[in-house]
Formats: C-alpha cells, structure tokens, sequence
C-alpha cells in the first residue's frame, strides 16, 4: 500500500538554555511500523547565520585507492587558506536570496512530499548548479572546488568518512530507515556526520554542488596546487550523499556528476569564500 505520512509533535525543553528536540512519528508501511525523524533545533528559532569555517592553508590526501575509478590516484594537494559554510545553506537562507532578486522559487507545488522539506532549517533542495551559483554570488562568496569540499570533509588524513570511527549507518542522514531519517533533516542534526573542522552533513543529508565541471580522469592530470578543475564541461561535480542515495556516495572522495541544471529533493549546496585577496570568478 502507500505510505501515509502522520505527523505529531513531541516538544523537550530543556534547562533553561532554551534547546529543544523535536520528535516528529511518521507512520510507515504496516509492516515497517512508524519511524522516528530526530530533530535537533532550538526552540522556535530559525537558523539565520551560517558561519563561515577557515580551512587553514597547506596539503591534504585528495583521491583515493579504494573507490571509484575517477577518484585514483590519491595524491598530496596544496590548497591555499579558504572558509566554508559549516550548514547547507537553508530554506531560510535562500529564500532571503529569492525575496531579494526574485530568483525563481526552489520549491513549487509540483515537488513531490513538498511539505516535508519546507521547514526553513532544513537544506534548500531542488537547486540546479546555476541557481547555487548565484545565491552565493549574491552573498559575496562562491561555490567550493572539488577539491576545497573534499579537504573541508575528510581534513589533512585522509579519512575516508567525516568522522574517523568506521561507517555507521545511523551515522548521517542516508536512503534507509537506520538512521532515522525519512527525508532532509534540519542541518546539523547528525552529531556523528562532523568534518575535522566542524562542519556538519558532509556525508549525508543532501548532494552539494561544487564549483568544477567533471572529468573522468581529470585526477591524473589535475595541477597538486590549487586545482579548479577542467576549464569547460558538459558535467558538474556533485559531492556527498543524501536522504535519498546510498551511503556509499558519501565517502569523502566519492565523485558523483550531473548537468548543470538538474534540479532534486536531494540535491542542495553550501557556498565559500577565498582568503587571498583576489577571489576567484570562474563559469
């Protein structure tokens, strides 16, 4: 049969700090039996910050040995210092950026389960690269490299998940009820799906556009300073996984590549900034 959703609402408070855990029961098949979405957000308050996080300058172990085949070889990249998002940019913060230019809306009455991905601390979704582009232009910042998200995911080491321990599926938001998630979970919601620098849902939650178009074997040919990717493309870069994908796309060094203008409920961005005093404009 369908799943019918039912939403209630469980409210702790506690102390006087003013924190709360929303508990939200959604029923699922009858032989699955209800699931529980935690959400971990301040009470009544909505996100409207997203600090920034400085990657210190200096190299990482980009690639790997051990996944897919456009991610070898694993090799030493230098990477000037940068600052990115700790969050997914919100549904709260790009809607700022619609208010403002009138950029067309993410959500629209013709995405499916529309009103499970609405809340305003939840992930925007449903952007294609060039509407993540914008939003980020406007905000006076830019989207990662490849190589600046995969440094800001698995820090100097090479870790091949956010976190150091081994995978855990309730680890992040992944396709799969073990870590009780059923669609986008308000950001940094996962406590476990951490980066070394503090930044949250670098595994899970939602697919993040990036800044460089996709090439095969680019890796094999890719400058060790700085790389920006190809100069021209048919591709872009995706990097992390969501609600939606297996957990496997969420290895740091995993690449996924979609054209520019794809638009998903699993698909959203965080933006970045440069620390030298040129910033980098690139198409």
């Amino acid at each position: 049969m369908n799943r019918v959703f039912v939403w209630t609402m469980v409210l702790f408070v506690t102390g006087l700090s003013g924190i709360g855990i929303f508990y939200i029961v959604v029923s699922g098949p009858e032989d699955k039996g209800p699931l529980l979405v935690r959400y971990p957000i301040k009470v009544s308050e909505t996100i409207r910050e997203n600090p920034m996080v400085l990657i210190p300058a200096g190299e990482f172990l980009m690639g790997s040995e051990n996944g897919g085949t456009d991610e070898v070889p694993l090799r030493s990249v230098y990477l000037d210092a940068f600052k990115i998002n700790q969050y997914e940019v919100t549904q709260f913060q790009y809607d700022e950026f619609v208010q403002a230019t009138g950029h067309r809306s993410p959500i629209s009455r013709y995405v499916k389960n529309i009103d499970y991905f609405n809340h305003p601390n939840q992930p925007v979704v449903y952007v294609s690269w060039s509407d993540a582009y914008e939003y980020c232009q406007w905000r006076g910042q830019r989207l990662p490299t490849e190589a600046e998200w995969e440094k800001a995911a698995r820090g100097t080491e090479g870790n091949e998940w956010p976190w150091k321990q081994a995978f855990e599926p309730a680890f992040g938001n992944f396709k799969g009820q073990q870590d009780e998630g059923v669609f986008t979970a308000t950001v940094g919601s996962y406590e476990t799906d951490k980066s070394p620098y503090g930044i949250y849902d670098m595994a899970g939650n939602v697919r993040e556009w990036v800044q460089d178009w996709y090439e095969q074997d680019y890796y094999k040919r890719a400058p060790q300073e700085n790389p920006i990717g190809p100069k021209v493309g048919e591709v872009k870069v995706m990097r992390g996984s969501s609600w939606n994908d297996s957990h496997f796309s969420g290895r740091t060094s995993s690449r996924l590549k979609m054209v520019p203008d794809f638009r998903e409920t699993g698909v959203g961005f965080r933006c970045a900034q440069s620390i030298a005093s040129q910033a980098m404009n690139r198409d």
